[in-house]
Order: C-alpha cells, then structure tokens, then sequence
C-alpha cells in the first residue's frame, strides 16, 4: 500500500511541473503576440500620421470620415 501512495505522489508532482511548464510556454506565447500586435498598431499609426500630412491632417480625416 505505502508504494502506491508514494507512486501517486510522484505522479502527482510529475503532473504539477508539467502544468507549470505549459503555463510557461502559454504566457510567454501571448506576450509575444501582444508585443506583436502593439508594433503592428504603431506601424499604422505612423504610415496613417504619414499618409495624412501629420497629426493634425490624422485627426481631420478622421473626423470627416466619421462624420461623413
């Protein structure tokens, strides 16, 4: 009976550094997107300050666009 519980244990913390690993990798896979997504947010922000003539010119179409 006692090598069955202390072969449960080992499973158990087996299980737990495998879930901590995978979390690992999960947390580290979305932060890499997010950096991504943020670089790809100020590449348009840029080419958009860029197409429009500056900031002003960024803002001014913006609000014509909405507005119609």
């Amino acid at each position: 009976m006692k090598e069955t519980q202390a072969s449960h244990t080992v499973n158990v913390k087996t299980e737990s550094i495998a879930s901590a690993e995978i979390s690992k990798v999960a947390v580290t896979a979305i932060g890499i997107t997010a950096g991504i997504i943020g670089i790809w947010a100020v590449a348009c922000m840029v080419a958009g300050i860029a197409n429009s003539g500056g900031p002003v010119g960024l803002v001014s179409n913006l609000f014509k666009a909405i507005l119609g």
